[in-house]
Formats: C-alpha cells, structure tokens, sequence
C-alpha cells in the first residue's frame, strides 16, 4: 500500500501544528510543506518590539531541524490555485500532487479604509512592530492614535486583543522612559464596547485600565478615513502622530482565483470537523477559515492549533475509509500583556474566566513562549 501524500499550505501555527499532528499519527506518510520560508515568525511575541524586550532574531525561528525530524519534504513557494479537485495544488514552483489537502495560509487585512497607508497594522509582521519601536523612538510627543475594527461580513474576523496590549505596553514603556507625560494616547473603535469578544467582564476591566491609565477614548462611530495626522470618523476626527490600526480578517489573496467555497466575509469555508464542503480531503484550519461556531470564536494561534488538530485527524480519518468525526473546541485563552503583568481571560460556551493584570501573568505568557517555540527549534 503506498503511503498518503499530504500537502500542507502555510507554516504558521495551524500549518505547523498539522503537520505534527499528521506525522504523529502517521509515520509512513509523505509530508509536504509549502510556504515562501521555511521559518515561524512568532507574532504574539511582536507586542515586545517596541520596548525592547524582543528583537526580530528572538520571533523568527528557522524550521530546518523541525523539518528535518519530521521527515517533511519543504517547497519554497506560494500557492496560487488548485486543480483536479483538491488533488493538485498550484504553486509558483509548479504543480503538488497530493492525496489530502490542508490550508493553513492565514488571512489578509482588509485595507478598503481610504487613507489606510497612513496606518500601521501591527500584526502584519513583525516589520510593522519595528516600525512602531522607531517611530515612538522618533517622537519627541504627540498623540498615538490606537484602533481596531472587524469585517461586517464576518463577525469573529478580527484580531483586537494584541491592540490593546500594544497600547497598554506603550503607555507602560513611555512610563519608563519618563516621557508619558508628553503624549495622548486614544483608543478609537466603531465598536461602542471594544473587545466584548472576550466577554463583558473583560470589556469593562479593559475600558476601567484605560480609564486608570489616562488613555482617552473615541468609540461607537464609524470609520470614514485615514490621512497623515488623523483618524476621521462620522463622530468627529482624532488628530495624530501615529496611528495603529487592526482593520478585519478577510481570505487569501490567492484563494480568489479557485473555486473554493468562500463566506459572506471571504473566508474559505471549513464544517464543524475543518473540512472545506464539497472538496474531498481538503481542509482548512487557522484565521484564513470560516467556521460554524459562536460570534465570539477567535482569530488567535490557541484556536489555529485545535483546528489544526482536528483538521489532521479527520483527514487521516478519511483516507483510511473511516468517517470524520472529530471537532475542535472553541476556547479563546489570552493574556493580554502589558510589559510588565497580564490580565488573564478565559471564554468557552460555558464559561467566561476574567483574572486582573499581575506580575506572575505576563511571566507565564513569557514562560509559553519559550516552551512554545521549543518544539520547533
């Protein structure tokens, strides 16, 4: 019997989680990875940039010995479509064949803003977090205008918890430098009560810390614009020297090319069990997918990872002629950060776990990291 040849696109964390995954259960199976680099960056870590407190060496981690101990076969590519139903895979380095598909390419930022390049988007990369780390290094004072917004036709497609870290680590490292007293900081969102993804406790907990750290507010109103000193929007405008922005999630730009099931908001489209409806052994895991569940399911790596784990089990399930029963759970687990302690919050179907910032959090989040990136060094 020959061995499953499984494609896995994207190596961030769902893509990476997969192919464990896969290769755990699996020992004969060809794995295939295809991604432009054969490295993880580690974006939860970029909040730490512009203190200091990480570097770009410290959140990129070469893949060559994960890769290497997994027996996977690396293909420095980027997909660009998809043939034979599924069983083809289109690359700028040629056709993959395969036997079972996983996509794990992530999302884009939806940048239809006018004006939005005047903007950072943080979790672009961590580029965009050295930008920050020079631009506040440049500023003598001024106002630091920090936001985030969401996709109208996908409500669980946004990422705003790392918006809030990078404001309160901001406030945090001004503190420090003795410079706080020369800036305005103000949180803007459409939203009247920014982040209620992570539940109402969290949302008021967060907006008292705002409160507590002078930080001036301008929510409930559309955007309308970005321009180079400000953020316009149907409730008045904020003058600034900087802006950071998070705008909504929305599909990969090479998925627009295929005729993959996609939702309202552009997402491919994943079941309860990750797999893409009506496409035979392709599946879909991480932030580029759309999946039934509560409004409130995040776009975060923890959820990536047990998508990612499903995803791998089901398609194994599968080509052995077995059903796909497998499902994930849907928990949002954070610690928003603050340079120097963490507040803690836990959501399930079930529960909704809110603890204040301490010390001993924004050591445990640190502490995961390391552990974390571990597995793949």
């Amino acid at each position: 019997m020959n061995p499953n040849r499984i494609t896995v696109v994207g190596a961030g964390f769902a893509g990476l989680t997969a192919i464990r995954r896969l290769r755990e259960s699996d020992a004969q199976a060809e794995l295939t990875l295809v991604a432009p680099l054969p490295e993880l960056h580690y974006l939860p870590g970029i909040i730490w940039i512009p203190s200091g407190l990480r570097t770009r060496q410290d959140l990129i981690v070469p893949l060559h010995n994960f890769l290497e101990r997994q027996r996977v076969r690396f293909v420095a590519a980027e997909a660009t479509g998809v043939g034979e139903n599924g069983r083809v895979l289109h690359t700028t380095e040629g056709d993959i064949a395969n036997d079972g598909l996983v996509i794990a390419t992530g999302g884009r930022f939806l940048k239809k803003l006018p004006g939005i390049l005047h903007s950072i988007t943080p979790c672009e990369g961590i580029a965009a977090a050295e930008r920050i780390r020079d631009r506040l290094r440049a500023l003598q004072g001024g106002v630091i205008a920090v936001g985030f917004a969401g996709n109208p036709q996908e409500p669980s497609s946004m990422r705003g918890g790392p918006m809030f870290e990078f404001l309160f680590g901001i406030d945090r490292q001004l503190r420090r430098e003795g410079r706080r007293d020369r800036f305005k900081l103000v949180f803007f969102s459409p939203a009247a009560e920014p982040g209620n993804r992570l539940g109402q406790a969290a949302v008021q907990r967060l907006l008292r810390e705002m409160q507590r750290r002078g930080v001036e507010t301008h929510l409930g109103h559309k955007l309308v614009r970005f321009e180079a000193d400000k953020v316009v929007t149907e409730g008045g405008e904020i003058t600034a020297d900087m802006i950071l922005f998070m705008p909504g999630l929305t599909g990969a730009a090479w998925l627009d090319g295929t005729s993959l099931p996609r939702s309202p908001g552009g997402l491919l489209q994943g079941d309860a069990q990750c797999r893409v409806p009506g496409w035979r052994h392709v599946y879909v895991a991480g932030d580029g997918g759309s999946f039934p569940g509560p409004d409130w399911m995040p776009k975060q790596a923890h959820m990536a990872d047990l998508q990612a784990a499903a995803a791998a089990e089901n398609l194994l399930a599968e080509l052995r002629g077995q059903s796909a029963t497998a499902t994930f759970k849907v928990e949002l687990a954070c610690i928003v950060d603050a340079l120097d302690r963490g507040m803690l919050v836990v959501r399930t179907p079930t529960r909704n776990l809110v603890l204040p910032a301490m010390r001993p959090l924004h050591w445990a989040k640190r502490g995961f990291e390391k552990l974390y990136l571990r597995q793949y060094r």
